[in-house]
């Protein structure tokens, strides 16, 4: 009820890049299709994301991805698929621009990995409520803890004070026009977009960072699959 007043009729859509080849994980798997109890990693995503009133969520899938369809998605009625593209970047713009026929340019959109099954209601709502109420876009994002070291060629060179990193997360959030207007800007100037706060920070837009939590894990490698099965396992007894 919270945030269908904090949207005041805004429209919230959820765009999640999932065209990756996830070479990291496999040669040959794709990591949102690994199984955790009994539902594909990339199901257990959508099932979070959908905790939120999402007027609709946009998947970007490879071109050889007969796969996404046949899944049994939360609120299928509310999924749309577009192509990827060949980079993650690519991905989120191909959806944000299928989404111009529904989307205002002032609905919120978040970006969240396809492979993040395990982020929380309460992160996710304190993203929103931080975009709405700061009027600005927003990242999830944690402290850095360890200790960093700059390393060539397996030699330590520099140690790298950690009191202003933070370590970024998704779902980060903007509004349509302004994350869609920032990554075609970026993308024209050839500006390296690791992210969609990058693209946003190259354009002069304001980003907030949002206290996320170290069990929002991203399923890189294959022992991450193990440690996600975990969090989740720990997740719902808590829930």
């Amino acid at each position: 009820m919270k945030m269908n007043y904090l949207l005041n009729n805004r429209k919230l859509w959820a765009v999640i890049p999932a065209a990756g080849s996830g070479s990291r994980f496999s040669k040959t798997e794709l990591k949102q299709y690994q199984m955790i109890g009994g539902k594909t990693v990339l199901e257990h995503t959508v099932s979070r994301l959908t905790q939120l009133p999402l007027a609709g969520y946009v998947l970007a899938i490879g071109s050889d991805d007969h796969f996404a369809v046949t899944l049994p998605l939360v609120q299928s009625e509310k999924a749309h698929f577009c192509q990827g593209g060949q980079e993650r970047v690519h991905s989120v713009l191909n959806a944000l621009h299928s989404l111009k026929a529904f989307a205002a340019p002032d609905d919120l959109v978040f970006v969240h990995d396809a492979a993040r099954p395990c982020v929380t209601l309460e992160c996710l709502e304190n993203l929103v409520e931080m975009a709405i109420t700061e009027n600005c876009s927003a990242i999830l994002a944690i402290p850095v803890r360890d200790t960093l070291k700059r390393v060539h060629s397996h030699e330590i060179k520099q140690t790298v004070s950690r009191e202003q990193l933070w370590q970024a997360q998704t779902p980060q959030i903007s509004t349509f026009a302004t994350l869609t207007q920032a990554i075609e800007r970026a993308l024209s100037a050839d500006i390296a977009i690791t992210d969609e706060a990058s693209a946003l920070e190259y354009v002069g837009e304001k980003v907030k960072v949002v206290a996320g939590r170290s069990d929002n894990l991203k399923i890189t490698y294959p022992d991450d699959l193990e440690l996600a099965k975990l969090i989740l396992s720990v997740q719902q007894k808590v829930e």
